[in-house]
Formats: structure tokens, sequence, C-alpha cells
């Protein structure tokens, strides 16, 4: 299973459907019947908008035979119940390699790369001739957690690939992918998806959704940033209450109440509070990309300092998790620099 798999989830190869991204599969159709199909696609955007539901279609239209196609939507529809839909589902095709975090049978702990080791396996797939004399695929889901030396060894097959070979690489931060391998790739970034979207796909994936009622769909959607995802972690009421508690703080900088700020920085500081300080960057960042989307208009200068922290929270989380920083002090540096920020783009 998936590392990251949750429970009575449908997983991206599971899913038939894919809502919102039709655009980037009528584009991958279209170079498949242009007969000039790239070896490499490099799939970017933000976690959880279908990047590897995509993959997963793609890798199943093309391996699927005519008789188990169907016709019209967005060009790559394939009979679910036909073997190839099955196989796939069951991870058992012969001719589809999936690269990505897993757990093995019985291990509750979840690998937090892939090993060098894993992505050998790659070169291995591709020096086998196909099944049937086929397309031979690899889906990597994501090239964001390999390890250096495994993103070094899949370097290789994106150089020299095979005949028929073809690797569909999805990345929540494409432009952190190693620059040798993102110029070997031909590259389709996926946009966030609307909050209606994100509804619709809650409204279909069982397991969590299932009897949930609209409102709250649609209230997880709205602060889901576009992103599935995100959306499902905030089914639970409390992670919603602690994006409204923070975001209301934020829309009041750079007045934010300091007393209310140290309250919030001392919960967040709690080692037992790893999800929260996480869900709070992720709103910090998200409220952010917003404010600076609605003052577009406003000029580059005046939306700089925005954008410069913006960068700046995202590398400083990152520092903090690594090398198990105060957590508490990271918050009220980060409101202190937001403060100044706003003030400046005001």
């Amino acid at each position: 299973m998936p590392a990251d798999a949750l429970p009575g989830v449908p997983r991206p190869r599971d899913r038939h459907v894919l809502l919102g991204q039709e655009e980037g599969a009528r584009a991958l159709a279209e170079a498949d019947r242009s007969g000039r199909l790239h070896h490499a696609w490099l799939i970017g955007g933000p976690e959880g908008i279908g990047k590897a539901t995509l993959a997963y279609r793609f890798a199943r239209f093309l391996l699927a035979p005519p008789s188990e196609r169907l016709a019209g939507g967005d060009g790559l529809g394939v009979d679910p119940e036909g073997r190839t839909g099955r196989q796939i589902t069951a991870g058992s095709h012969p001719n589809l390699l999936v690269l990505e975090r897993a757990s093995p049978d019985g291990d509750k702990a979840a690998p937090k790369t892939v090993s060098v080791d894993a992505a050998r396996k790659v070169l291995t797939f591709f020096n086998a001739t196909a099944a049937d004399g086929g397309r031979r695929i690899c889906i990597i889901d994501t090239i964001d957690d390999l390890t250096p030396a495994a993103t070094n060894a899949l370097l290789k097959t994106v150089e020299e690939p095979p005949a028929r070979a073809l690797v569909l690489i999805c990345s929540h931060a494409p432009r952190r992918v190693l620059p040798t391998i993102r110029s070997r790739c031909r590259r389709l970034a996926l946009p966030t998806l609307p909050d209606e979207t994100v509804a619709e796909v809650l409204r279909t994936l069982g397991g969590p959704t299932a009897g949930l009622d609209d409102a709250r769909l649609l209230r997880a959607a709205a602060s889901s940033g576009g992103s599935v995802a995100r959306a499902l972690d905030l089914l639970d009421g409390k992670r919603i209450a602690l994006i409204d508690e923070l975001t209301g703080l934020l829309d009041a900088l750079p007045q934010a109440s300091p007393r209310r700020v140290l309250a919030l920085a001392d919960r967040l500081g709690d080692r037992r509070g790893e999800a929260d300080f996480a869900l709070a960057v992720e709103t910090v960042q998200l409220w952010l990309e917003r404010r600076v989307h609605e003052g577009r208009h406003l000029g580059p200068a005046r939306l700089a300092p925005l954008a410069e922290v913006c960068e700046n929270v995202g590398e400083a989380a990152r520092s903090v998790e690594t090398y198990n920083l105060d957590r508490r002090a990271f918050i009220v540096t980060t409101f202190g620099d937001l403060a100044e920020a706003v003030r400046r783009a005001a």
C-alpha cells in the first residue's frame, strides 16, 4: 500500500473519473495522437489535485487495447471492467511499474523516502522487453520523495530512454526537481481545483466523506486551496477551527493582537501538535498566495514583500522541522515578518 493511503479513500490507480484536469488529459491525448509522444513527462502542481490520477489514466489508456478504450470525454477513457483496468487497479500489469513510498505488509511505519535500491528497479524494468511487445510505462509518485541517490539513478533512464518507454513523473514542487531531469522532460503543469470541483470529488470518494452533509464538504473545500488531499484533512472540525483562528489573525495584519499571536504560538509550539503546525504553515502560505493574486493589479513592486515572505516562510518551516528548532519562536517571528510585509505592500 502507498505510505500515505487513507482508509476508505480510493487510490489514484482505482479512480476512473478525473474531475477538473480535463485540459491536462486532452494535452496528453493529443500528444499521443500526434505520433510524437515524448518519452518523459513532468506532471507538476500542488498535492491533491489529480496528478497521479491523471498519470494512471494516461498509462491505462496507452496500455489498453482499442477494444477497451471508450470514446468521448477527455479522450483517455478505458473500460474499468476490462482486463487492463482490472490489472492496473490490482497493481499486476506487467508493463507498468510504479515507484512510490510504500509500506511493507504488516509494517505500520511509513517510509519517508524512496531508496536508491527501489529506483534501480526502473532500470531493470526498462531493460526487459514488454510482455506484448508494446509500451513499458513507469509512474513516479512522487519524485519529491526520492533520495538524491535515487534521483540520480533515475537520471540514466530519462537521459537514455529505451524504445517505447514512457516515464510519468509527478511532483508537488517541479521547480525543485533536478535540473538535468527537468530539462529532459515535457512539462505539464496542472492547476489547483475550484472549490466546487473539490467538493464534487469529495462527494464521489465514499469512505470518510460518506454520509457527510454538503455544507461540511463545501466548507472543507473552501479552505482547501484547491487540493482534495487538504480538503480531506479538513473534514475534522478542529482543524477548520484552527484555520479560522489563524485566518482571523492574518486578516487583521498589520494590527494582529500580540496576545492572540503568543497564545497561538504556545499551542503550535507543543511537540504533540506536529499536524497542527504543518496545517498552520500551509494556511499562512495559502493566505499569502491569495493576497498576491488579489493584489496583482498593484504591480510587482508592491507585491514583492508578500511574495518574498511567502517563500521565506516555507524555507524557515522546513528548517524548523529538519533541525528541530523552536516552533513557538518561528510563529512569533513569522507574524512579525508578515506584519512588516503587509505594511510595505499597502
